[in-house]
């Protein structure tokens, strides 16, 4: 019962997050604080459910895990110092396209919980199918991020220099 309470679980927090952005667009609410917060809300939520797959039956080595919490930490670490300093640093495609991977990468590993809750695959196969489709997606967030570094290198530098 477990995975299809975790996909519950999952289809909540990213249709709660897409109906947020719905409405704030739609009413007008659009604010720069939101648009440093709601990416941070939105990685928490996913470094979390991360977190807890290097426990129990997923067993994602620790350190993977962390390459999705330092690139997270990192870009928005920099992009509210830049914002303090009077620079907003916008979000880039590759940011939501590395959340979108991030997302249905959590999602594949909870579904494959079901055929291995059946005995339809083995332990094995599933834990190595699970670090690979996280290898992916953390080798895409360490270069969606440095991609996000190249283009806002000039503001950046702005920011830091004024």
């Amino acid at each position: 019962m477990l995975p299809y309470y975790l996909l519950a679980l999952l289809v909540l927090c990213e249709l709660s997050d897409v109906f947020d952005g719905v409405v704030a667009r739609k009413m007008g609410q659009v604010t720069d604080l939101g648009k440093l917060l709601d990416p941070m809300a939105d990685s928490i939520v996913r470094i979390s459910f991360l977190f807890t797959f290097t426990r129990g039956i997923v067993q994602l080595p620790l350190l993977l895990v962390l390459v999705f919490v330092y690139r997270d930490m990192f870009i928005s670490t920099l992009r509210t110092l830049c914002a303090l300093r009077g620079k907003a640093l916008a979000a880039r495609t590759s940011g939501k396209l590395k959340a979108i991977i991030q997302a249905v990468t959590i999602f594949a590993i909870v579904i494959l919980m079901i055929p291995l809750g059946q005995g339809l695959i083995s332990l094995e196969f599933f834990q190595s199918l699970s670090f690979y489709i996280a290898s992916f997606a953390a080798v895409y967030t360490v270069a969606s991020g440095a991609e996000y570094l190249v283009t806002n290198r000039g503001f950046i530098r702005d920011a830091w220099s004024g």
